[in-house]
């Protein structure tokens, strides 16, 4: 409680403080000398273009990069749980290994594969395509931070998603099958109903986490090229290196209450009634 409170909780408390204020780096010494500004500094970076394109950036990893994982998440589950039955535990593992891998040194073999001459453009040259310029080429940049951020979080969701599958009845299936219910029906309507509180979960998880992406656009392309990877939080780390202190610490906030109103309203439209 301890190191939540001192290290969490007043800073945030400070952050929202400072963020209506004008504080900059002259000020980090005298920092009770600041003038209050109110809602300017919030004006300020919500009428910013580089502040708005990041929300942009932003938006399109959660709606391309939340539903490709938790779908790829749940077919890994539904593998592990009804169709692999040697060495599931070992599959288990090494499908949530990227989650605990280092993302520095994850980054470092990703910037390695996808470059000009990387072992993936190699690979389609075998192939007779020429591979495109995956970290260069603003359309492509995109398209493989995102698939890095998969690659991270996918683990995350088949555990969670597995132990939802896990929690459901075998009887139900039984009973279901027993009146010739087909696969497909089964999943529709037993698997996906009783996983909502799972599925509620692992929804809420992946879009803070891809809302809050910061490593993966800063490690592989600097949030470029032309700025087409800059995420919120990268943008508000930038600010903040800048010496822009308020707008960093605005911008901050207002990416918190993005996330908390869709939270709310994730919870209100897949909550278990």
């Amino acid at each position: 409680m301890t190191i939540f409170v001192v290290f969490t909780a007043v800073s945030a408390m400070l952050a929202l403080i400072y963020s209506f204020t004008d504080v900059g780096v002259a000020d980090i010494r005298r920092p009770l000398e600041v003038d209050f500004v109110w809602l300017q500094t919030f004006t300020r970076v919500l009428t910013n273009p580089g502040f708005l394109k990041s929300v942009w950036t932003t938006a399109l990893f959660v709606v391309i990069g939340v539903p490709l994982t938790m779908a790829i998440g749940l077919a890994l589950a539904i593998g592990l749980n009804s169709g692999i039955t040697k060495l599931r535990a070992v599959y288990r593992a090494a499908f949530y290994l990227p989650f605990i891998t280092n993302i520095v040194a994850a980054a470092v073999i990703w910037q390695y594969a996808f470059t000009l001459s990387g072992p993936v453009n190699s690979f389609l040259a075998s192939l007779g395509t020429a591979g495109p310029n995956w970290l260069g080429d603003p359309r492509m940049a995109m398209p493989t931070v995102i698939m890095l951020a998969v690659w991270r979080n996918v683990g995350t969701c088949m555990v969670l998603f597995l132990a939802g599958l896990q929690s459901i009845p075998l009887d139900v299936y039984e009973a279901a099958r027993i009146d010739g219910a087909t696969a497909w029906r089964r999943f529709t309507a037993i698997t996906l109903p009783l996983l909502k509180p799972a599925t509620l979960l692992v929804t809420v998880l992946m879009t803070v986490s891809f809302m809050n992406i910061f490593d993966e656009p800063y490690l592989l392309t600097k949030g470029g090229p032309l700025s087409s990877t800059k995420s919120v939080a990268l943008w508000v780390y930038e600010q903040f290196g800048q010496g822009n202190i308020a707008p960093a610490m605005a911008g901050s906030y207002v990416m918190l209450a993005i996330v908390v109103i869709l939270g709310v309203l994730q919870l209100r439209l897949l909550r278990v009634r």
